[in-house]
């Protein structure tokens, strides 16, 4: 690395991307494209969308200045220490560092398969299970056995029970070296985020914690939590802006779920239940569509996914979009939005959604980007409010964060980290893996 470059490298940060040319409004669109359509150049799980250029620049020079210095090919590397980056990214690489010198550092053996080992059992297996957490040598599973036990599970989002079942084996036997991997996949992740010099308002959207962070002058000044998609209709790592509000909003609803949920229960309960949820027949998904008759339509042709059906809800009490949409323009058709149940919020699990983001708490999240809860003219009608300045959104996936003593890892609700880890393997240990 040339440290006589830095200098001019740091000042090239200072440059202003104002020459970058805004992209062409992107047309409002009601169709919702659900599950995400990704291009195949994107590999999800560790590259960010940038839907709106003007945000994207900032991120994209770093990686050119990481680029001169060397650095960007170093997974886990300490470039926040010459470029800005993250706080996340920073608290994760000193994680990672805490994360080698303590679980990095105890014996790297298997353990075989076998029955539970939990206090009490005894045996050659729970002497190789004390060896692996650095317990003093033995055969009895004890108390101080059963705490070291409990601790790992903790620490790598394991029921923490002290009781070592097939569960906690298998993540023994991947040893630390895969953890270090996921750490330095969640780096990856972290690197696309504002750094600290980017001193205005943004939104990060968290899908590992199911989390949102609103973020001003670099500091978190307020969170809540999420609801957002499932693994079969993931949300999508990206970043696009906020430009405007839809108060008092339609819910289109997914053309799957009019084929699934909607017609079934018109085959089963007739019209009256589409009065009773208040839907909306249109002809098509343009900004034109006009009204449909219901009893026109061939519901058991929608239910036989043989005809795809725009349904919509109207504004109002009931409508599963709430009070307010937050609309980021983009051709996934992802926006956050208020929601008429609150009740899964106090949910463990919140991967529930079709791709978008369900706020706990739309008014304290509109008062924060609008000042005060935008209101219609109407509240039986659709209205946008513009944004004064447009508010960036990162919805990233993180599977780890930093904790007082190290790490912290989380469950993995769309299965990726394992199909990604291999990237950061050495040359030594892919050619190890193929037999060469």
């Amino acid at each position: 690395m040339n440290r006589k470059r830095l200098p001019v490298l740091l000042a090239l940060l200072t440059v202003s991307a104002s020459a970058i040319a805004a992209p062409a409004p992107i047309g409002r669109d009601s169709r919702p494209i659900e599950p995400v359509e990704i291009p195949p150049s994107v590999q999800q799980g560790v590259d960010m969308i940038f839907v709106d250029s003007e945000i994207a620049p900032a991120v994209h020079k770093r990686e050119g200045l990481l680029k001169e210095i060397g650095l960007e090919a170093e997974a886990g590397s300490a470039s926040d220490l010459f470029l800005p980056a993250n706080p996340v990214y920073t608290q994760l690489r000193r994680g990672l560092v805490r994360y080698r010198a303590s679980w990095g550092s105890l014996p790297q053996i298997q353990i075989p398969a076998g029955p539970v080992l939990k206090p009490g059992a005894k045996g050659e297996r729970v002497a190789l299970l004390r060896e692996r957490l650095g317990v003093a040598a033995g055969s009895a599973y004890d108390d101080a056995l059963a705490r070291a036990v409990k601790r790992y599970q903790q620490v790598h989002a394991i029921k923490a029970d002290g009781i070592a079942g097939e569960g906690t084996i298998a993540s023994l036997n991947r040893g630390a070296a895969y953890y270090e991997r996921v750490l330095m996949l969640n780096l990856d992740r972290a690197r696309s985020l504002p750094g600290t010099d980017e001193q205005g308002r943004y939104v990060i959207v968290d899908v590992g914690a199911a989390r949102l962070f609103m973020v001003e002058g670099g500091d978190v000044r307020d969170s809540m939590k999420v609801i957002v998609g499932k693994a079969a209709s993931a949300t999508p790592m990206m970043a696009a802006q906020i430009r405007y509000a839809s108060v008092n909003p339609y819910w289109n609803v997914p053309a799957d779920l009019a084929q699934t949920l909607v017609a079934p229960k018109v085959l089963s309960e007739g019209l009256g239940h589409i009065k009773a949820e208040r839907y909306e027949i249109l002809s098509d998904w343009t900004d034109d569509a006009t009204p449909v008759d219901p009893a026109s339509v061939d519901w058991q042709a929608v239910a036989d996914r043989k005809t795809e059906l725009r349904i919509r809800q109207l504004p109002g009490r009931g409508n599963s979009m709430g009070a307010i949409k937050f609309m980021l323009p983009n051709d996934f058709g992802i926006y956050l939005h208020d929601t008429n149940d609150k009740s899964l919020f106090g949910k463990q699990d919140r991967w529930l959604s079709n791709g978008c983001v369900r706020v706990e708490d739309a008014r304290r999240l509109a008062d924060w980007l609008f000042g005060a809860m935008p209101t219609g003219k109407d509240p039986n009608v659709e209205e946008d409010v513009e944004l004064d300045r447009p508010v960036p959104v990162y919805i990233t996936y993180l599977t780890a964060e930093a904790v007082a003593d190290g790490v912290q890892f989380r469950a993995d609700p769309y299965s990726r980290d394992a199909a990604l880890v291999n990237r950061y393997a050495t040359a030594e240990e892919r050619s190890a893996a193929s037999g060469g």
